[in-house]
């Protein structure tokens, strides 16, 4: 199965549907992106889908309802979790401005301090 994100507004994704592969198949049995768009178009209504990737061979990352599309990075961005995160421009993948501590400990991070704190 194939997967499609549709494009709202402000490259927003709204939707995730799947496809089977078959739908995908030119004449010489090749898997096209466009066959895919042109299915769904003709399903849906709508003309604005991008082809996205579980295991993240392209786009960078599986495309989720309130993902980004970015053209020009041909990326799916998440949304940005807090503030004070940094875009990693190789994964399009949020970061904190600080690593987690590697220590065992579990951590959930405080926005207000912009540090790691330990979970009690």
């Amino acid at each position: 199965m194939a997967s499609f994100a549709k494009i709202g507004l402000n490259n927003k994704v709204i939707e995730v549907l799947s496809v089977h592969n078959n739908e995908l198949l030119d004449a010489n049995g090749v898997e096209q992106e466009i066959n895919g768009i042109d299915f769904l178009t003709k399903l849906t209504g709508w003309a604005i889908w991008k082809q996205t990737s579980y295991n993240n061979n392209f786009r960078k990352n599986h495309a989720g309802i309130g993902f980004t599309y970015d053209e020009d990075r041909d990326a799916f961005i998440p949304k940005k979790p807090y503030a004070s995160w940094i875009l990693n421009e190789t994964t399009c993948l949020w970061e904190a401005p600080s690593a987690m501590p590697d220590d065992g400990e579990k951590y959930t991070w405080n926005e207000s301090t912009t540090t790691w704190d330990i979970v009690e």
